[in-house]
């Protein structure tokens, strides 16, 4: 019996060692945490979700992906230190929250991107620029992107007693921002005053008056249900476009086998083009259901975008130097614009 037991191990390792993994994989196994800001039933929530049960029946018992939306671990501001100081594993935080540690991030919030459409960003951001960024990202975080970012849409500025009709209606206006310095700059180009706010605080802000405006989508509007806050009016213009970038700290990565890794990849791959159809249907969604509950939206003809653009582009050369974007990947960015 002894050897019949010994001849079948013998025949389960080497079946297991043909595969790739090793004996101490078989006998390991990882815990992946996971933090992402907002709540249940926002569409990135559901993209990272779809992630999370791909992986989770890729590889089994072997990695313990435990994932908590909703600032419950973290907000998406403090979550990078978090990954630094290993309390957190992977974050999926909005890009405006890492142009502070990457600067060439702000070049996707540039004037020359306002009021452009999901297709020119994207042909940016899955290219040659996009690729840099990505290593830049690595660099400065000491993380690991594992793939292409997931969309949450073009932004635009919603009001609460201000009917915004015209760009000359933003001056002196008050509007939350996530982050970003980009953000910042370019609202100031338009006269506003832009001012950062943690989303969980965001709508006592607004309901108390702190505030006039908020840049985000319809989408998170919808999510917040932000018309109970006192949210009345949209102004679609397009500000830039937001998206989410997967990191994984290097320490974390670092300590996983090789097939672990394919299997965060492919896995994380696999839910991109559907998460990015997902977030444009939830935009038109929304922008229904913002509609339905009496938000009035104004949409700027394409000729005062692009006038517009030009005003804020006066000030974008000021903004390249003082945030400190490489020049390289702005001539870069233009010229991936360009391109037919």
């Amino acid at each position: 019996m002894r050897r019949l037991i010994q001849c079948l191990f013998g025949v389960l390792l080497g079946w297991a060692l043909s595969l790739g993994f090793s004996g101490a994989a078989l006998a390991e196994s990882w815990v992946l945490r996971i933090s992402t800001e907002n709540t249940a039933s926002h569409v990135q929530t559901g993209a990272v979700q779809n992630f999370v049960d791909r992986l989770t029946a890729r590889v089994g018992d072997r990695l313990k992906v435990e994932y908590e939306h909703s600032a419950r671990l973290f907000r998406d501001q403090d979550v990078v230190r978090a990954m630094a100081d290993g309390k957190v594993d992977m974050a999926v935080p909005g890009m405006w929250q890492l142009d502070r540690f990457v600067p060439e991030i702000g070049l996707y919030m540039l004037p020359m991107f306002y009021g452009l459409s999901e297709a020119e960003h994207h042909k940016v951001r899955d290219g040659a620029v996009g690729r840099d960024i990505d290593a830049r990202i690595q660099e400065a975080l000491d993380a690991t992107v594992i793939g292409r970012w997931i969309d949450l849409g073009l932004t635009h500025l919603y009001f609460s007693e201000k009917r915004v009709t015209r760009h000359e209606d933003l001056a002196g206006l008050r509007i939350r921002v996530a982050g970003g310095s980009i953000n910042l700059e370019r609202l100031r180009a338009f006269g506003a005053h832009p001012v950062v706010i943690p989303w969980p605080d965001f709508p006592t802000a607004l309901r108390d008056r702190q505030v006039d405006g908020v840049l985000t989508t319809a989408e998170t509007v919808k999510s917040a249900a932000l018309w109970t806050s006192g949210i009345r009016w949209a102004f679609e213009d397009g500000e830039y476009f937001a998206q989410y970038v997967p990191i994984v700290s290097r320490s974390f990565w670092d300590g996983l086998p090789d097939d672990l890794r394919a299997a965060i990849r492919e896995s994380w791959e696999a839910i991109v083009d559907q998460s990015r159809r997902d977030a444009a249907s939830a935009q038109a969604d929304a922008r229904l259901t913002l509609e339905s509950h009496g938000v009035g939206v104004v949409t700027p003809a394409a000729r005062d975008l692009a006038r517009w653009r030009a005003v804020a582009m006066r000030s974008q050369d000021a903004m390249i130097a003082n945030l400190g974007i490489d020049p390289k990947v702005v001539d870069l960015a233009k010229s991936a614009l360009a391109a037919p």
